[in-house]
């Protein structure tokens, strides 16, 4: 008669060596969202400026973030950075949780365009130093780039469609040029996601329109990451656009696919005004109604 060997009692999948392949393969594996905030709340000074504010940003997904001002976006985009500790409520970014670990290096993971970074970058560096400077989140680069950093930069320059500007010092570079060279630092650090705040400030409406085409062409790159748009005006929300998220005094309206929530109610209990939205071929027009109907709103 054959003889069987008795069957092990432990379940491969429990022992020792099957939960380090199994954590093994977790950490190799994206994490399914790239942003999670639950119930966050940040209060300065007896002030109460975010309150329970929840927000998920899966791969895939491009957002805008919408208020007016005042109402808690940079606040918001604040506490994402590292910047401000939350009173209450967490933030998840790439599945490691604010507080448990090195948040300064998680955040180079987390590319952010803003008009203020515009006003630091030092007259005469060229574009080439400025998008090098990204990957090691510098300002005015010093010292000769590596060879290997020039390769990335110039691959990049050639994506965002500013090769040819490469050697042109900052100070000669118009505003939609410097927004596209700004973008470039921020994809040298390699980020899941790229929040752009307010990047169309100070465009004319010719370059505005030139800018958000390029967003869109920018969309179809390999790699690209996903978008988080922060304006105020709903002509800068294109067709790339898939999910919105709007506050008004610190807190939600409104949060989900932009096509379900997209419309004159949300504006109006946005902006605390009544909003008319009409739907153009390639985006949006917002107008402001009479006044004298806002108490049915509010």
């Amino acid at each position: 008669m054959k003889k069987t060997m008795p069957r092990s009692s432990v379940d491969p999948s429990k022992s020792l060596a099957g939960r380090e392949r199994e954590k093994t393969f977790r950490s190799m594996a994206p994490h399914p969202s790239i942003l999670e905030v639950e119930r966050l709340s940040v209060t300065r000074n007896g002030t109460r400026i975010l309150q329970k504010v929840d927000w998920t940003i899966r791969r895939g997904e491009h957002w805008v973030l919408m208020g007016a001002n005042g109402s808690g976006k940079t606040t918001l985009l604040s506490s994402l950075l590292g910047y401000f500790v939350p009173t209450a409520g967490s933030i998840q970014l790439l599945g490691e949780t604010y507080g448990e670990g090195d948040w300064r290096e998680l955040r180079q993971r987390l590319g952010v365009v803003s008009s203020s970074l515009r006003e630091l970058m030092p007259d005469e560096e060229p574009a080439l130093h400025t998008v090098i400077s990204g990957k090691y989140a510098m300002i005015d680069l010093w010292g000769k780039p590596k060879s290997e950093d020039v390769k990335q930069a110039k691959r990049i320059l050639r994506q965002i469609e500013c090769l040819s500007l490469a050697h042109r010092p900052w100070s000669v570079l118009s505003q939609g040029e410097r927004q596209r060279i700004l973008i470039g630092r921020a994809l040298m650090a390699g980020p899941e996601l790229l929040v752009l705040d307010e990047p169309c400030a100070g465009l004319d409406p010719a370059a505005r329109e030139h800018f958000l085409q390029f967003l869109e062409r920018l969309n179809g790159v390999p790699k690209a990451p996903s978008f988080v748009l922060v304006t105020h005006h709903v002509e800068e929300i294109t067709p790339l656009y898939t999910h919105m998220l709007t506050l008004r005094k610190g807190r939600v309206v409104a949060s989900g696919p932009l096509a379900k929530i997209m419309s004159s109610q949300t504006l109006s209990r946005t902006f605390g005004t009544p909003m008319k939205l009409r739907k153009r071929p390639h985006g949006w027009q917002a107008e402001v109604q009479p006044h004298a109907s806002c108490r049915r709103i509010l």
